[in-house]
């Protein structure tokens, strides 16, 4: 298997950025924690195998540390997720960020596992915000993964060394 690359996205990798949120979230827009983000405009950490998209993270910056706000491993069980979220605590220990953090839903028991086995930790839960989110995202699902209703947004996050 040919080796994973993981690089910030350059202007040039918009196309292919917006094709894969599209085919991921159905959309560029996602909504978390009352905040309504254009993934396509944010940073983003691709990686790559073969000179092919096998993930894509994006994040946004801010005095509370390094958000991911999407995370795709088009390339399932193949360490894609985890190099980039590797990558995001590298570009947040660099900008002297104490954090990465991230919000998932309450029915996405697979996210959960992933980030918890990756050393991320359940510090919140804001019931109903998904409900709100709806709101400013009327496409967000009512029904999710597992058939379970999704009502609440899950905080998790990852502390970082001093450093």
């Amino acid at each position: 298997m040919d080796e994973l690359v993981v690089r910030h996205a350059g202007v040039e990798d918009r196309g292919r950025i917006t094709e894969l949120l599209l085919r991921s979230w159905g959309s560029t827009i996602v909504v978390a924690h009352g905040v309504r983000y254009d993934a396509a405009d944010l940073p983003a950490l691709l990686a790559e195998r073969a000179n092919r998209v096998a993930g894509l993270l994006t994040y946004a910056s801010g005095v509370d540390g390094l958000e991911v706000v999407t995370l795709d491993a088009v390339e399932r069980n193949a360490g894609v997720g985890t190099a980039l979220l590797d990558a995001a605590a590298q570009v947040a220990s660099g900008k002297g960020m104490g954090r990465v953090w991230l919000i998932t839903t309450n029915d996405n028991v697979d996210a959960l596992r992933f980030y918890q086995r990756r050393g991320m930790r359940i510090v919140g839960i804001e019931p109903g915000a998904v409900d709100e989110s709806r709101r400013l995202k009327p496409s967000i699902p009512v029904v999710g993964h597992y058939g379970i209703e999704i009502h609440d947004e899950i905080i998790l996050e990852r502390r970082l060394p001093p450093g």
